[in-house]
């Protein structure tokens, strides 16, 4: 446990950002699962709407440094790769 008031501080930080990071992972995670259900039932057009969506929320994830830039490329290129594979 720390005992210097700007350590404890920064805990408090650190708590608020991780609970935050968490949260934008978690809803990435979530469409990523709705675009693999839409793609498995045929449903290409709202795969692609879902591929947007996740393009555009993963590439913001990595301009806040929450996932990195390289990991954020492999996953958009998997996903149109999926997505060309099935069309």
């Amino acid at each position: 446990m720390a005992n210097i008031k700007s350590a404890e501080k920064k805990i408090r930080v650190i708590k608020r950002k991780t609970a935050v990071n968490k949260s934008i992972k978690s809803e990435i995670k979530t469409y990523i699962k709705k675009f693999d259900t839409a793609v498995a039932n045929e449903n290409l057009d709202e795969a692609k709407e879902l591929l947007k969506v996740i393009d555009k929320k993963l590439k913001r994830a990595a301009q806040k440094n929450i996932i990195h830039k390289n990991n954020v490329a492999r996953k958009v290129s998997r996903l149109t790769k999926k997505l060309n594979e099935a069309i």
